[in-house]
């Protein structure tokens, strides 16, 4: 994502993700104050622990933080978990990629709203353990999931058949490229599980929210595909001009994966967890059209950090300003393009 609070940073082109945040707000509230077992969670409950996985920067975590204390301190009182006063305390947890801006993030958090919470910036992976074995009560993640831990091998080899040479991300128009990014997509969400069934307390709840596909849905036919696809077309425009290396844009792809309903099911065959939630949403601005500046400055802000650092310094400026040129004269009709649809899923850690 791209960092600070500049024109183009995610901080400041970040509404379309935040309205899902928004819609799930009222999801999470319920969540914890019908599943969460206080009594059966073995810790102390003087000191409650909350994770937020792939956190990026601005207030949409901090809000959805914020969201989850106000409620696990409502279903203290509903419980009538008597604490002494000022005893209760939160230790929260902000985890991304070890070049995310923590800087930019904690400067948006304001100290009156956390009184009595602990705040802990924790860089790394969330497909691998980013925390002590048993410590979190409450983990969430939020429209990260779609993230790979890498691109799938295969998507980027000339010699293989899933060599993705037509499009920068998995259009699931070409069977062998969808096969690789399936099969990474199940490999990367059974490590995230495994992860957080190792930091979470026995009791303890994960929530997850991300987006999907209809089974019969190919990433292409929706406007995401369309609108990312057309940042593909620019870089091979910028090749053709010779301001890219042909071969470096052939062998660009995103680690970036919308999976469909039926890949789901990768969470539900989980044995680490039992799911307490898992239920469809449908995006508040899914299928509204969208202005072409919405557009590119969302897109710019997601991917300038992955396309920087692939091409180089000097590519972003120019890049996405024939991707504004391009979206005004190909216009993306979003009422006859398919929907990418939203999950919210609670798991409960099982306790042996």
């Amino acid at each position: 994502m791209c960092g600070g609070d500049g024109p183009h940073s995610y901080v400041r082109n970040s509404s379309y993700q935040k309205a899902a945040i928004e819609c799930a707000k009222g999801k999470i509230k319920e969540a914890v104050l019908e599943k969460l077992d206080l009594f059966h969670m073995r810790s102390d409950l003087s000191t409650f622990k909350v994770a937020d996985f792939g956190c990026s920067v601005g207030s949409n975590t901090i809000d959805t933080i914020q969201n989850i204390i106000e409620t696990v301190k409502l279903k203290y009182q509903q419980r009538n978990i008597k604490i002494p006063q000022n005893h209760l305390e939160f230790h929260v947890f902000f985890n991304d990629k070890l070049n995310n801006d923590f800087n930019s993030l904690f400067k948006n958090v304001s100290r009156s709203i956390y009184k009595h919470c602990f705040i802990v910036g924790v860089p790394g992976s969330f497909y691998d353990r980013v925390l002590p074995r048993n410590t979190i009560n409450i983990g969430h993640t939020s429209y990260a999931l779609h993230w790979l831990s890498k691109v799938p091998q295969d998507v980027c080899n000339k010699k293989s058949s899933a060599w993705n040479k037509d499009s920068i991300v998995c259009s699931d128009l070409v069977e062998e490229v969808s096969n690789a990014y399936k099969v990474q997509f199940k490999k990367d969400m059974g490590d995230f599980l495994g992860a957080r069934e190792e930091e979470l307390v026995p009791g303890g709840l994960l929530i997850m929210s991300g987006m999907y596909l209809p089974n019969s849905v190919p990433m292409a036919h929706t406007w995401k595909g369309v609108a990312i696809d057309m940042i593909g077309d620019c870089l091979v425009d910028m090749a053709n001009s010779g301001i890219l290396s042909k071969e470096k844009v052939e062998l660009f792809s995103l680690p970036l994966y919308f999976p469909h309903m039926s890949e789901l099911e990768v969470v539900k065959q989980n044995e680490r967890f039992s799911i307490e939630v898992f239920e469809r949403v449908i995006h508040p601005m899914e299928g509204l059209p969208l202005t072409n500046d919405f557009i590119a400055s969302l897109y710019r802000a997601v991917f300038h950090g992955l396309i920087e650092e692939y091409f180089g310094d000097g590519v972003v400026d120019e890049l996405f300003d024939r991707y504004a040129t391009k979206l005004a004269t190909c216009s993306i009709d979003f009422q006859s393009r398919d929907k990418v649809l939203q999950y919210f899923i609670v798991l409960k850690h099982n306790v042996h």
